[in-house]
């Protein structure tokens, strides 16, 4: 069997909504304008620079990482917790995995899948002082190795 394949010209298609049409179809029912890689990297774009923005506030001290934490907005969404740990000032590398170590939470988890308890848990820790900090922990701890 010699099957042969033809790649149409960017810009033209033969039906509307076909490979090269430009756009797909919204679900709203307008046309989306520009090929997809253009769209993504628009959304990429928009993502970067709110989080920019996002972590220049948390640095500043306007906004507390616990705030974030709990109300989750859309830019902090996919971002990673230990990111966003370390957009405060004199956060390194070091203080956050020994908190987070604190916690069972990868540095790796996002924002966005963290579950209702881990979020009050996160934030809490952020907002008692350090010798509150460690008893709390010990606390939970114990009451995790009970429920066990």
């Amino acid at each position: 069997m010699n099957a042969t394949a033809t790649i149409a010209p960017a810009g033209r298609s033969g039906g509307a909504g076909g490979p090269g049409a430009g756009g797909a179809v919204g679900a709203g029912g307008s046309r989306a304008v520009g090929p997809q890689y253009m769209r993504a990297l628009e959304r990429a774009n928009k993502v970067r620079l709110a989080r920019a923005d996002l972590k220049r506030k948390v640095a500043a001290g306007e906004t507390g990482v616990a705030d974030v934490v709990l109300q989750c907005p859309w830019e902090a969404e996919s971002m990673t917790v230990a990111d966003l740990l370390m957009s405060q000032r004199r956060w390194g590398v070091s203080r956050c995995r020994k908190f987070l170590a604190q916690i069972p939470m990868s540095e790796t988890k996002t924002v966005g899948t963290m579950t209702d308890r881990q979020r009050r848990t996160l934030a809490s820790m952020l907002t008692v002082r350090p010798a509150q900090a460690r008893s709390t922990m010990e606390r939970q701890e114990g009451a995790m190795a009970f429920s066990r």
